[in-house]
C-alpha cells in the first residue's frame, strides 16, 4: 500500500497561488538575484568538463537500470545494511514512516532530535508528527534553520530560504533564536559572516547535547549498504557522527547498484546544484562500528507513491531525480512565482511532475501543477540525469484533462477527468475530427485565409486571459500550403 504525501493545507491551485506571488516585488527580486547567480555559476562549472554529455548519459543509464530492477537492489541493500549492524524498516506511506521514526525515538527515552536536511522527512511531515508526540526536531542546515525559526515553508530544493534576504534573516534570528535555544548575539547585523556565526553558536550546543539524529541520504549503495550524504556546511558530519542513534529516512528510488556508480554522481551533482567541482562534505557510513559513530543505525525505506509512479512508463523517469535543483534555477515560471506556489516540498519543474504522481491529481493543486510550465525545455537541457520534464508534463496534462488508467496503491484503476477541462476535451475532439479529414482541413484553411484582414487584437471568451498579457502574432501573408506549392512546385 502507498499513501499520499503531505499537502500544505489550504493551498490554492497553482494559478491562484502564483498570481499572488508575482505581486510580491521583494520575493521576485530575491528569486531573480539568487537563481541567476546559481545558474550562471553552474553553467561555468559544467563547461569545464569535456565529457559532461557522457556523464549525463551514464547517470541516466544507471538510474534507469536500477529502476527496472528496483526490487532486486532493495533486497540486496537490506541484506547489506543488516549484515553491517543496521536495522531496515519498510514504510509503505507517510503515516507508517512517521510511526516508525516516532517509535524509534521514544524507545531511546529522548525528547529531542537533530536533523540533517532531508526532503523525504519534509515530504511526510515528520517534524509535525514528532511534535505531536512531544518530541522536538531541530533543523541543522542553515537554510532549513531559517525556515524553521521563521515558521515558514521551504521554497527551493537546494536553498530552502531562497525567498529571504539578509535583513529578513537577521530579524528572524534576533526574535526567534532565543525561543529555540541559544539566543542571537546582541547587535546582530545582516553581514553573512555574522549570521553564519550566530547560527553556528546556536547549533553547536544542540549537536553536543543530542543523542538522536534523523537524516536522509542522497544515495544508497546496494552492494555495500553504504549511505551517502552530500552537504556544504559540515552540519551533516556533526549529526551523522556524534549522536548515539541515527535514523535515516530515504526514498526507495535513491538506491544505486554499486559503489563504483557513485563516481558519476560525485561529479554531476555538485556541479549541477552548488556549481562546485567537488562537494565540501561527502559523508558515507555503512552500518555501525563499535566505538566509532552512532551505536544504533536504522534505515527507513520510504515508498509513499513511488512504486505507483514506477508503474507509469512515461512518468517513472521523474524517479531518476537526484535533487540538484538545476531545473528550478532555469525555469521562468519558478523564477517569478517562487516555490510556495507549488504547494509541495518539491517545487519547480521537478515538483510539477513528481508531486502529481506521488499524490495523485485529485486535489486542485495537484491537477494544476502539470500546467505550471511554458514547456520551454530549459529544465531538460540542464538535468544531469536527462529527465524529459516537458514530455512528462504533457503526459500528465493528458491524464488531468482526459482521465484514464493509473496505478494507485498498487492497483490499476481508471480516474475521471479533472473538473474544468470540458472545453479542452471538446477542442481536442474537434481537432481530431478535422485533422482526420484532409478535405475539410483545406476548406477551413481557405476560409481562414479569406478572413486574414479581420484578425482580432484580442481573443474572445476563454482566450481573453491569454491575450491580456500577450499580443496575437501577425497572420502570414500566405498559407503554408500556398508557400509549399510556390517553393516546391507541388500542385495544391
Amino acid at each position: 500500500m502507498t499513501g499520499p504525501t503531505t499537502t500544505h493545507l489550504g493551498m490554492p491551485a497553482f494559478p491562484d497561488a502564483a498570481r499572488e506571488a508575482v505581486r510580491d516585488q521583494v520575493l521576485r527580486a530575491n528569486l531573480r538575484r539568487a537563481t541567476h547567480t546559481i545558474r550562471d555559476r553552474r553553467a561555468r562549472a559544467v563547461a569545464e568538463l569535456a565529457d559532461w554529455d557522457r556523464l549525463r548519459a551514464a547517470g541516466k543509464a544507471v538510474k534507469d537500470h536500477t529502476l527496472r530492477h528496483l526490487d532486486r537492489y532493495l533486497l540486496q541493500l537490506e541484506e547489506a545494511v543488516t549484515a553491517a549492524g543496521g536495522t531496515v524498516h519498510w514504510a509503505a506511506d507517510a503515516d507508517e514512516a512517521n510511526r516508525i521514526v516516532t517509535g524509534l525515538v521514544r524507545a531511546t527515552g529522548e525528547r529531542e532530535v537533530v536533523k540533517v536536511k532531508s526532503m523525504a522527512t519534509q515530504e511526510i511531515g515528520l517534524n509535525e508528527a514528532l511534535e505531536a508526540a512531544g518530541i522536538a526536531a531541530y533543523e541543522t542546515d542553515l537554510a532549513e534553520l531559517i525556515v524553521q525559526l521563521g515558521h515558514d515553508r521551504p521554497s527551493h530544493i537546494l536553498v530552502p530560504a531562497i525567498h529571504r534576504n539578509r535583513a529578513e534573516i537577521r530579524d528572524i534570528f534576533r526574535t526567534e533564536m532565543g525561543r529555540w535555544g541559544r539566543p542571537a548575539p546582541d547587535g546582530l547585523g545582516d553581514d553573512p559572516r555574522e549570521l553564519a556565526e550566530a547560527a553556528r553558536l546556536h547549533l553547536r550546543e544542540k549537536f553536543l547535547r543530542a543523542k538522536v539524529a534523523v537524516s536522509g541520504a542522497n544515495f544508497m549503495v546496494a552492494e555495500t549498504g553504504t549511505m551517502v550524504v552530500f552537504e556544504s556546511e559540515g552540519n551533516g558530519r556533526m549529526c551523522l557522527t556524534l549522536p548515539e542513534t541515527l535514523i535515516s529516512v530515504v526514498g526507495i528510488e535513491k538506491v544505486v547498484p554499486t559503489f563504483r556508480d557513485l563516481e558519476i554522481f560525485l561529479q554531476t551533482l555538485p556541479r549541477s546544484s552548488t556549481a562546485e567541482r567537488m562537494n565540501p562534505y561527502t559523508t558515507m557510513w555503512t552500518g555501525t562500528t563499535d566505538g566509532d559513530g552512532p551505536a544504533a543505525f536504522h534505515l527507513v525505506l520510504l515508498d509513499n507513491g513511488r512504486t505507483d509512479t514506477l508503474a507509469d512508463e512515461t512518468g517513472r523517469q521523474a524517479l531518476r531525480c537526484i535533487r540538484c535543483s538545476a531545473c528550478l534555477n532555469v525555469c521562468p515560471v519558478y523564477e517569478r512565482a517562487g516555490g510556495h506556489a507549488y504547494g509541495s516540498v518539491y517545487p519547480g519543474p521537478i515538483g510539477a511532475v513528481l508531486s502529481p504522481q506521488l499524490r495523485g491529481t485529485a486535489s486542485d493543486i495537484d491537477a494544476s501543477l502539470p500546467y505550471a510550465s511554458t514547456l520551454c525545455g530549459a529544465c531538460y537541457d540542464v538535468c544531469p540525469v536527462a529527465i524529459d520534464i516537458p514530455e512528462v508534463l504533457v503526459h500528465l496534462r493528458e491524464r488531468v484533462a482526459q482521465g484514464g488508467p493509473v496505478t494507485r496503491d498498487g492497483i490499476r484503476v481508471r480516474i475521471r477527468p479533472a473538473h474544468g477541462h470540458a472545453a479542452e476535451r471538446a477542442a481536442m475532439r474537434a481537432s481530431r475530427l478535422l485533422l482526420d479529414r484532409p478535405a475539410a482541413l483545406r476548406a477551413g484553411e481557405r476560409l481562414l485565409a479569406r478572413a486574414r484582414r479581420l484578425s482580432p487584437r484580442r481573443l474572445p471568451g476563454p482566450g481573453r486571459a491569454w491575450t491580456d498579457s500577450r499580443e496575437l502574432p501577425a497572420v502570414p501573408a500566405e498559407s503554408f500550403r500556398d508557400w509549399w506549392a510556390r517553393e516546391r512546385g507541388t500542385p495544391r
